[in-house]
């Protein structure tokens, strides 16, 4: 029988009502003719109240212990969800990250996946059981729980999708596909049929809240087709997948954005090989992750470096440039309200004058321009936080993708 890998997210299992609704649909998928894997999310805010009571025992709670904790909100879940499949007439399991054999390195918080030992998943699929996995978690090769940061689940269902060699593997959340902008800032944004694995990277790397980056990049690896749709319709939603000529290659198919980048700025650095070696091995050492880097012209033996963060990296990014300045004498300055817009296309390989239009539209709305990043299907703009619902408006309008 054909595997089919499902992700249900925390707002599809939000309560009981909720969790009975996702039973049925998936003895309805079992019906079908599929053998049925279900990695589900923490119900609701779940992992954000877990992790209010651990900052009220502790200021900065272990890592370790953390994710002991917030592991234990996807197996309630599942637990529940069990319990709904079996009340319908189904049999299923719940098993833990660990049980599933999700196997991850050894960094707490946010680990990686390394790995998914099959057998157990296999055993019972075989025997007719729906298999339900608690997602966001796994086990290191310390035999230590570890969790995958925020959106996890997404990436859960991915790995066992790749190792099972699934059909397809279908994110279900609470909206019903992938947008050409975040319907909440523009009314008029238009669902998408189909997406490329690669401009839905530059999507989640820039904003888009539907699909964890990671996921997407597992799924482009070991090519697993996703089918992003609502948990609370039979609707189809937004298929994702290797780009080929069947798909309209828009040049310019949605606008991203994010309102949570802080910009920093490295004065009078010495100009010298390796300096910027070790400002930014120093940042990566303390777990921050870089996203855009400006070096000015030199001057009389000096450079100004800028980048951006996201606002959760900032205290370490800030801790790690105290270290750094002290060592070369140097100062620096933050900028922490910040955004960014980017617009994303397969197009943009082929056409010239997109990076110019976005400029002329963003001058055109009297929005300055902070610093800039391009790919072959991208650019983006950092600008002022207060100025990014209206620069996403005025693009998505210049671009005509209503």
């Amino acid at each position: 029988m054909p595997v089919i890998v499902q992700k249900y997210g925390g707002t599809s299992v939000g309560d009981t009502g909720r969790i009975k609704n996702v039973a049925r649909r998936i003895c309805a998928t079992q019906d079908e003719g599929y053998q049925v894997v279900a990695v589900v999310s923490a119900m609701g805010d779940a992992t954000d109240e877990l992790l209010r009571m651990a900052h009220e025992i502790s200021a900065e709670p272990p890592e370790r212990e953390l994710d002991v904790l917030l592991s234990n909100g996807e197996r309630i879940s599942v637990a529940l969800l069990a319990m709904a499949i079996h009340e319908m007439g189904h049999r299923a399991v719940s098993l833990s990250g660990r049980q599933a054999g999700i196997q991850t390195n050894t960094v707490f918080t946010k680990a990686r996946i390394t790995g998914v030992e099959t057998g157990r998943l296999r055993e019972e699929l075989d025997n007719g059981k729906i298999v339900l996995v608690a997602g966001f978690q796994g086990v290191s090769v310390d035999e230590d729980i570890t969790t995958l940061g925020r959106g996890g689940s997404d990436t859960t269902a991915v790995a066992i999708a790749a190792a099972l060699g699934a059909e397809e593997c279908e994110i279900y959340t609470d909206v019903d596909g992938v947008y050409t902008a975040d319907p909440r800032v523009v009314g008029l944004a238009r669902k998408l049929d189909t997406v490329s694995y690669q401009e839905m990277l530059e999507m989640a790397a820039t904003g888009a809240e539907v699909l964890m980056l990671r996921s997407v990049e597992y799924a482009q690896k070991y090519k697993v087709t996703l089918h992003v749709r609502s948990s609370f319709t039979d609707e189809a939603g937004t298929w994702i997948r290797e780009e080929d000529e069947s798909m309209e290659k828009a040049v310019v198919s949605a606008v991203s954005h994010t309102t949570d980048e802080s910009k920093l700025t490295l004065l009078r650095l010495p100009d010298r090989p390796g300096v910027a070696a070790t400002v930014f091995g120093d940042l990566a050492e303390a777990g921050v992750n870089v996203d855009m880097i400006i070096q000015n012209v030199s001057e009389q033996g000096t450079t100004d470096i800028s980048f951006t963060v996201v606002q959760a990296d900032l205290p370490a990014a800030q801790q790690a440039l105290d270290r750094i300045t002290d060592e070369l004498g140097v100062a620096y300055i933050i900028g922490e309200q910040m955004g960014k817009v980017s617009i994303i296309g397969a197009g943009m390989k082929s056409y010239p004058g997109v990076a110019a239009k976005m400029f002329k539209t963003l001058a055109d709305a009297s929005i300055n321009i902070e610093m800039i990043s391009t790919s072959s299907i991208k650019v983006s703009c950092v600008i002022e936080r207060d100025q990014v619902e209206k620069a996403v408006r005025a693009l998505h309008e210049a671009f005509n993708l209503g």
